[in-house]
């Protein structure tokens, strides 16, 4: 009967069943990690392009202004087309899902990029004399982790229960 049991099986027991469990536990978030990055990604994405999309908007706008004006502010001009080349340099596609030929390995640093589309918005704007704005999403989150609504905005000044009362004249302040 001691030669149908293994001790040595006993004694790695423990590191069986945790290579077991890591192994299943690793496969499981790959695909949940899969599942949330795409997620996560085509929001961010979005957020970028709607930025991105603004600043195209607005340079093409200026463009067609300072034509059919027949304006010949060559600064304005000049930021108006470099910042229009930068939008056109920006991709519109996952890099990482092209297969690239292997003598166009060209690594796209899109931060470094929208950096600049900024900087050139910027100067733009300042030779336009228009006040940029930040497109970039600002939505505030509330406790619970959600985005606030505009109806549900934080009160300045808590109101009290004698403060919602009508008064004599029927007014309530």
């Amino acid at each position: 009967m001691a030669n149908e049991f293994d001790l040595e099986a006993l004694v790695h027991l423990e590191q069986t069943f945790y290579d077991a469990g890591y192994t299943d536990g690793f496969t499981h978030g790959r695909i949940h990690g899969l599942i949330e990055g795409r997620a996560l990604g085509r929001e961010k994405g979005f957020e970028i392009w709607e930025e991105i999309g603004f600043y195209e908007g607005f340079a093409t706008t200026w463009q067609a202004i300072y034509a059919k004006h027949g304006h010949n502010d060559q600064r304005a001009v000049h930021h108006i087309k470099h910042l229009l080349d930068l939008v056109s340099q920006f991709p519109q596609v996952n890099p990482s899902t092209i297969a690239i030929p292997s003598g166009a390995t060209e690594d796209i640093d899109i931060s470094k990029l929208q950096r600049q589309i900024r900087s050139r918005y910027k100067a733009l704007c300042a030779s336009l004399g228009v006040k940029p704005t930040l497109r970039a999403v600002n939505a505030e989150s509330t406790e619970d982790g959600g985005v606030q609504s505009t109806d549900q905005q934080k009160q300045v000044w808590k109101l009290e229960e004698d403060a919602k009362r009508p008064t004599m004249q029927g007014l309530s302040f």
